[in-house]
């Protein structure tokens, strides 16, 4: 069983699953785009012996959206993990990230390597990025679709039962457990059905994103040893592989699954022990 609670950060609603041991080693998680915290359902009874701490992040689940017309962009997302485990009284924590969650946790350990123990990073090392030849088409683009999704509103579904399948089928796919989990906490009811919580701004592309150079240098000040987690049929796994060797002590692992791993039974049992045994190695030491 997990609680479900939520704190105020600057005027806005971070809210929270936590499940596991209230006075052990605490790990804050972080999930993909687009997700939300039940993304860590299927890892957490796995862990009944470390504080899970799940934020739904801005924007996502059932957090505040951002204000209006506010970019999203991965770096905000720091200040706000980081106010969660100063009014958790956190001096120290492990950070297990998702995709989206991996590179937030990345940027925050190479920010603060005194307050991370140890990175869990899932199917993600470091943020996305543009080449800076293309950075003036694609800020172009980008400012053209915020113009237009002010205008746009999206189509509910009909039936959750309908939102469950969608999520079941979609780019990266999960079991229909998960997409239950999933959307239980993403949606909500409108007029004509049901909505996702989250903030349509989150589809519009970024209008800034750091360059391959700037996220090399954030790699390089990361002191916490890192687990980096793929799934055989996962995406950019090349990417990540060549970014690797720039932490200071990283290990991969690679397992079989998707994108989202995570949320399926023999990988997450097979990532359960890794982290058991990772941060069980740090106590011994």
């Amino acid at each position: 069983m997990h609680k479900s609670w939520s704190l105020d950060v600057n005027g806005r609603r971070l809210a929270i699953m936590e499940w596991g041991n209230p006075t052990a080693q605490p790990v804050l998680a972080l999930h993909g785009w687009l997700d939300n915290a039940a993304s860590f359902m299927r890892l957490a009874p796995l862990l009944p012996d470390i504080r899970l701490i799940a934020i739904d992040l801005a924007g996502h689940g059932e957090s505040s959206h951002r204000a209006a017309g506010s970019p999203y962009y991965i770096w905000d997302n720091i200040a706000d993990v980081l106010a969660v485990a100063d009014q958790l009284l956190l001096r120290r924590f492990s950070l297990l990230g998702h995709s989206m969650g991996a590179g937030v946790a990345v940027l925050l350990a190479a920010c603060m390597p005194e307050r991370v123990a140890r990175l869990f990073l899932i199917e993600g090392l470091a943020p996305l990025v543009y080449e800076a030849e293309s950075l003036p088409e694609l800020m172009a683009q980008a400012l053209i679709k915020h113009r237009r999704m002010e205008r746009r509103t999206l189509r509910p579904y009909k039936t959750f039962e309908q939102a469950v399948e969608a999520r079941m089928n979609g780019r990266w796919p999960v079991c229909p457990e998960a997409a239950r989990w999933l959307v239980e906490r993403g949606l909500e009811r409108c007029a004509g059905g049901w909505r996702w919580r989250s903030d349509p701004a989150l589809l519009l592309p970024s209008v800034v994103r750091l360059s391959e150079a700037q996220v090399e240098a954030f790699l390089v000040r990361v002191k916490a040893p890192v687990e980096l987690i793929l799934g055989n049929e996962g995406i950019d796994s090349a990417r990540m592989r060549r970014l690797l060797p720039l932490l200071v002590d990283a290990r991969e692992h690679v397992l079989v699954g998707n994108h989202h791993l995570h949320l399926e039974a023999g990988a997450a049992a097979e990532i359960a022990t890794l982290i058991i045994n990772s941060l069980h190695d740090s106590c011994c030491h």
